[in-house]
């Protein structure tokens, strides 16, 4: 197998991954419902107005609040963790395989720089 074999291969995990394990959970939820509108392009010019008639910028606005963000680590943890406890399981490979079919169209990965010690891991 060459190492471009070897590279396509990682690359459809990690899509695979990526679909099963973390775009098909909570964050669905997190997605649904209307997106403003933003004539700048950039929201700058959108503002929340909470229960207690604060207006917040959009780009101010926290999307997830701690729960939120705890039940979704949450499931993508356990997602990770069944995807690699199952991965060599056939009936499951056909689970993959068949996920993959929509991600295939995503655009191919590249090596995270934080992870490769090239920067902060933190926020990319």
């Amino acid at each position: 197998m060459t190492e471009s074999d070897e590279d396509q291969i990682v690359a459809n995990l990690a899509k695979a991954m990526a679909m099963i394990c973390v775009r098909n959970t909570k964050l669905e939820d997190l997605h649904a419902g209307p997106v403003p509108v933003s004539r700048t392009g950039d929201y700058s010019d959108v503002v929340v107005l909470d229960g207690a008639g604060n207006r917040i910028p959009w780009t101010q606005v926290s999307l997830l609040d701690d729960d939120e963000m705890r039940d979704l680590m949450r499931q993508v943890v356990n997602r990770l963790y069944t995807f690699h406890l199952r991965l060599d399981d056939p009936d499951f490979q056909h689970v993959i395989t068949r996920w993959l079919s929509a991600a295939r169209r995503w655009d191919e990965p590249e090596p995270d720089p934080g992870l490769m010690g090239k920067g902060d891991i933190h926020h990319q």
